[in-house]
């Protein structure tokens, strides 16, 4: 028993000292494309950490791997209101979760005196490298809702655009002060990109459509387009009422479809009870049938 434990707490330990030793040895530089991009404004930064000591441990993995964040993994990131460290940081410790839990699952069989189950230490780097993939999977399968809850606020935020050029207020002053209401992730993202325009002393709206196309925000771009009307001295409120209501009726009607794709779903699990209680009536005959 002594020397099963032994081997699967050196199998865990020798894993981990492995991934630790090539992630400090391995040299890191700054990639200087990815800093060009960013000071020019083509590559947009997800939301800064708040210095925590789990985003001080993702800041430290990612300088250690070096491992570039993709387009759309930094899109969702900026959606879900995440930074990269923190990303980073989950990855981790999801892969040393996936580590240990394989070792510790044999050392508590071990120790309960089962006998003929080992736990090999190769399960745990599999584990391990299966982990760190989670963090990914779960920003993809929450990617809907967050789009459904940024497009809602997105409406929301459209509407006090409205109350503020019906106060007489400017486009520019109607955007900034509409982004100002409210702290969630979309009202947070656009009040940089306004930043962003007033120091570069351009207009906010072909700032925010840029936005809406790197976000994939569709309603964010058509909403963009209606304001930058506003440097040909046309009349706003209206226009962007009209285009603010088609844009809630679209959002509707998809709610309403992804609620019809849930009840046909559920539809399923509804007839199975009565499939079962019918073979309990059935299935008596269809024997005595076969026995006869």
């Amino acid at each position: 028993m002594n020397a099963q434990v032994g081997a699967i707490l050196a199998g865990g330990l020798l894993g981990f000292g492995a991934w630790a030793l090539l992630g400090v040895l391995v040299p890191t530089a700054p990639r200087l494309a990815d800093a060009l991009d960013l000071l020019d404004g083509k590559l947009a930064s997800a939301p800064a950490s708040a210095g925590s000591g789990v985003d001080h441990l993702g800041s430290w993995v990612r300088r250690r791997l070096r491992q570039p964040v993709t387009a759309d993994t930094l899109r969702r990131l900026r959606m879900s209101g995440r930074s990269v460290d923190r990303y980073y940081a989950h990855k981790v410790l999801c892969a040393l979760a996936g580590l240990l839990v394989p070792p510790l699952l044999g050392l508590g069989l071990v120790l309960s005196g089962v006998a003929g189950i080992e736990v090999p230490a190769a399960i745990g780097l599999v584990s391990a490298f299966a982990g760190f993939f989670v963090p990914d999977i779960a920003l993809r399968r929450s990617e809907r809702e967050v789009n459904a809850d940024a497009t809602e606020a997105l409406l929301t935020y459209f509407d006090l655009v409205t109350l503020e050029r019906l106060a007489n207020s400017s486009g520019s002053q109607a955007l900034r002060a509409a982004a100002s209401v409210s702290d969630v992730t979309v009202f947070a993202t656009i009040r940089d990109a306004l930043e962003r325009a007033r120091l570069e002393q351009r207009a906010p709206y072909a700032e925010l459509h840029r936005l809406g196309v790197e976000l994939e925000l569709p309603a964010l771009v058509d909403a963009a387009d209606v304001m930058s009307l506003d440097e040909a001295g046309a009349a706003l409120s209206d226009a962007l009422r009209a285009r603010v209501r088609e844009l809630r009726d679209a959002h509707l009607t998809q709610a309403r479809i992804a609620a019809a794709a849930v009840s046909e779903r559920m539809a399923l699990f509804m007839v199975i009870p009565s499939l079962v209680f019918g073979l309990f009536f059935l299935v008596p005959p269809i024997l005595r049938l076969v026995g006869g």
